[in-house]
This record gives C-alpha cells, structure tokens and sequence, in this order.
C-alpha cells in the first residue's frame, strides 16, 4: 500500500514549530521561567545556529511521520480527516513526546515545571501541525 503525503502542508506544518518555539520561548512569555529552569543563558548566542538548523530538520521529520501516521490511519478507520490528524498528533505525542520527556528529565532530575513547560510546548507545536495537516489532506484523498 502506498500512503501519499502532502508536502506542501509538511512543510508548512514544520515552519509552524518556528514561529511556535520563538513565540514560546521569548522571555515575554515562558523563556525567562525556561531558561532559569533549564539554567541557559539568554545572553549567549553561541551554537544558536546549529540548533536551529537541527530544529528544521527534527521538525520536518516530525510533521512528515504525521503526515504519514494521519493518512495511514485515515485509510485504516475512515471519518474526517482534521479529526483524525489531530487525534493522531495527540496519541504521538503523549505515547512517544510526554512519555520519553517525563521519563529522561525524571533521570536527570530535571524540574518538573521543566518538563511540564517543554511537554506542553510539543503539545502546542504538535497540535497545530495536525491542524494543518488535517486541513491540507493529499490531493484526491478526501
């Protein structure tokens, strides 16, 4: 079986994670209580480039294995195909996303406002790009 993917909504889904993770971590909004959390200095700028680039490419991984895990499960069980992304995105996320962060910041006894703070934020970039997954199915699929 061959499962068909839009690229153009897999792109767009991983420019979101972006515009979400600058939002989410300006120091208006949670990047100061982030960044006393996970004690990283603001200030600096080093390695911010490579991190970015590893983001874009983590990011497009993510959205296309959506993309891929929503068609897949579209074809297995029918209905909507918005619902079923977003469905999907928040069984990814709380299966593999939550449970993986909960488990290595427990080991690394990071803080648990940390892992709630990061969790949620995935929770947020995750939703959205199954927004826009769900709203931008593969031609001739729905």
């Amino acid at each position: 079986m061959f499962v068909d993917v839009n690229y153009w909504a897999v792109i767009v889904a991983t420019l979101s994670t972006l515009v979400i993770g600058s939002v989410w971590y300006t120091p208006r909004v949670f990047g100061t209580r982030w960044a006393e959390l996970a004690k990283v200095d603001l200030d600096s700028t080093s390695g911010a480039v490579g991190a970015i680039i590893t983001t874009v490419i983590v990011s497009f991984i993510s959205a296309w294995v959506l993309a891929l895990a929503t068609q897949t499960a579209w074809l297995a069980f029918d209905g909507g195909y918005l619902g079923t992304a977003v469905a999907v995105g928040t069984m990814l996320w709380a299966g593999f996303t939550a449970a993986r962060f909960i488990t290595h910041d427990a080991f690394e006894r990071r803080p648990a406002a940390l892992t709630l703070l990061n969790i949620s934020h995935e929770l947020v970039t995750v939703i959205v790009m199954a927004l826009i997954i769900g709203v931008w199915p593969p031609a001739g699929t729905v």
